[in-house]
């Protein structure tokens, strides 16, 4: 399949990334984290969670935190 077609463009899947987080709350359904301003996140939009190197990072859509 070519790196560039036209069924890419129309069904293209969401990208992930790994985002830094500060996790400064938690309820049943959501989680308050602080990346650059303070955010409630549902937990059904978190896919991973790691820690590496003392830092919580969370594995989320791209375009969650702006």
């Amino acid at each position: 399949m070519w790196p560039f077609s036209i069924y890419r463009l129309l069904y293209s899947k969401p990208g992930y990334v790994w985002v830094q987080i500060r996790i400064l709350h938690e309820t049943e359904k959501a989680v308050l984290v602080e990346n650059v301003e303070k955010i409630w996140m549902p937990k059904s939009q978190i896919r991973k969670i790691r820690l590496r190197d003392n830092v919580c990072e969370v594995y989320v859509r791209e375009g969650v935190f702006g």
